[in-house]
């Protein structure tokens, strides 16, 4: 055991050795394991699994403002030279995320929460400066160095949830974390950024408050992405504050700096607020899809995610794992053979049915993963896999659990799969998203009196409050703009 450290400790070193790089930013040496000919090949190949797990949202006056906006700020990044993408995906989260080569991503849901240009650019800047900064690639290096010293020492078991990662292949740079000093220094790029394009950087402290209200309303399990790993909310208010103050007495205290609060809230005029029906929604432990006419039971307590890629169910206890996906394939035999290729699946027993007049066709299959040291076959799960066929739609609904749960699961994923039918009710076929809607205020009133006057009930008023980033009792002039949600 000892030589086998000394040997991978060794590797390390040779490794750290040989990889050094310049930071960008930092004009400093590091280890960096990760070319940057590599990590543009990383964004590339991911760009499109992020698109398709999320889609882009379909207004291409905001898809032209980010890029606009994006644009002018790479220009005057560290890294001027790298062709930066931006785009708006069609997700109700609120949340902001890069991923390596210059590809940065933000929601429907945090275009909705921000309340003039301002506070957009420095998000943006934060964004790209974690792009700048190198962050992704540091992360993978760490990776790459922990790998080398600690190669073959244990294999992680195969979980349930993995199997779902497996499904949506392509999306783990997605979830990268960082750390919270890569945070802060996104934080003072961003401050340094959105200045230099003529922003005024301090409006990016405020929207921290937006976020932290949405997470003290929301509760502990529901903590905005953008938030998560971040620094203390409170904290990084006062420093972005800081650090806004310094850059403008380092340039001469600017007093041109735009804020740009009624050009902004005129641009997401009519964006779609919240879940869309149309990708599918769940009411009364029902999902119901009114784009591809189907609905089926979602299992009591069981917690569930949707995406324009699939719909995943999951057992309260973390021991089971139902989704819905569109299978490939022209009949259920192709859709078979390819689902069991795709996903390394070993078919047990098939037969052929009927669900609510759609051909079926449903099989047990082990999904076997290999050592990656010794090559045998470790145990996987098992998965009961139906295909519902609907003209030329080929859906797969997959119960997955351990082998030794499966036999108390099976009869509930065969309950789900054989109770999908055709969705009738027009109430559902029509449902309509609901959409920030902008408003100008013909009377000086407090946020709360203004909100009653467009009929917002009593239960959302706070939520309206966060949505504008003010207080209900904030006096409002007369011909101001505010948000309001309606259908």
């Amino acid at each position: 055991m000892r030589n086998y450290f000394r040997t991978g400790f060794s590797a390390a070193a040779l490794l750290i050795a040989a990889s050094c790089a310049t930071n960008p930013v930092t004009g400093k040496r590091e280890v960096m394991l990760v070319s940057e000919g590599q990590e543009l090949a990383m964004g590339q190949q991911s760009d499109p699994a992020v698109t398709a797990q999320f889609g882009l949202y379909p207004d291409q006056k905001l898809q032209n403002f980010i890029n606009e906006k994006g644009k002018q700020m790479g220009a005057v990044s560290h890294r001027p030279e790298l062709a930066y993408n931006f785009r708006v995906v069609d997700s109700p989260i609120i949340n902001a995320f890069a991923i390596p080569g210059g590809y940065v991503y933000f929601t429907r849901g945090i275009m909705a929460h921000f309340n003039n240009e301002a506070q957009f650019a420095g998000v943006l800047g934060h964004e790209i400066g974690h792009v700048t900064a190198r962050h992704s690639a540091r992360q993978q290096t760490n990776a790459i160095i922990g790998q080398v010293g600690l190669m073959g020492a244990m294999i992680a078991s195969p979980r349930i949830a993995q199997f779902g990662e497996q499904a949506m292949q392509g999306m783990q740079l997605l979830f990268l974390k960082f750390g919270r000093d890569d945070e802060s220094q996104s934080d003072e790029l961003g401050v340094q950024y959105s200045s230099k394009i003529g922003y005024d950087a301090s409006q990016m402290a405020d929207f921290f408050q937006t976020l932290q209200r949405e997470q003290e309303k929301s509760g502990a399990e529901a903590i905005p992405d953008f938030l998560s790993t971040h620094p203390n909310p409170a904290d990084r208010y006062n420093r972005v504050h800081q650090l806004a103050d310094q850059w403008k007495q380092q340039n001469g205290n600017p007093t041109n700096l735009k804020i740009n609060r009624d050009q902004y809230l005129k641009l997401i005029d009519g964006i779609v607020y919240g879940e869309d029906p149309k990708q599918g929604f769940v009411e009364n432990n029902t999902f119901y899809h009114p784009e591809l006419k189907f609905q089926f039971p979602v299992p009591a307590g069981w917690k569930h995610q949707n995406t324009p890629q699939q719909f995943q169910m999951a057992d309260p206890a973390g021991k089971a794992l139902l989704m819905l996906m569109l299978a490939p394939g022209a009949s259920l035999d192709e859709a078979a053979q390819a689902l069991t290729k795709q996903l390394s699946l070993q078919p047990t027993e098939s037969r052929r049915t009927t669900i609510n007049s759609f051909p079926a066709l449903t099989f047990a299959a082990d999904q076997v993963q290999q050592d990656p040291q010794t090559g045998q076959p470790v145990a996987g799960v098992r998965v009961l896999s139906y295909l519902i066929q609907d003209g030329k739609t080929i859906f797969a609904l997959l119960g997955v659990s351990a082998p030794s749960d499966f036999p108390g699961y099976a009869p509930q994923f065969s309950s789900v799969a054989e109770a999908f039918q055709r969705l009738t009710d027009r109430d559902k076929l029509t449902r309509q998203p609901e959409r920030v809607r902008v408003k100008t205020l013909k009377l000086r009133s407090t946020l709360d009196k203004a909100l009653r006057t467009y009929n917002v009930p009593e239960n959302r008023l706070e939520e309206m409050a966060i949505l504008n980033g003010m207080q209900l009792n904030e006096q409002v002039n007369a011909g101001s703009l505010i948000k309001v949600v309606e259908k």
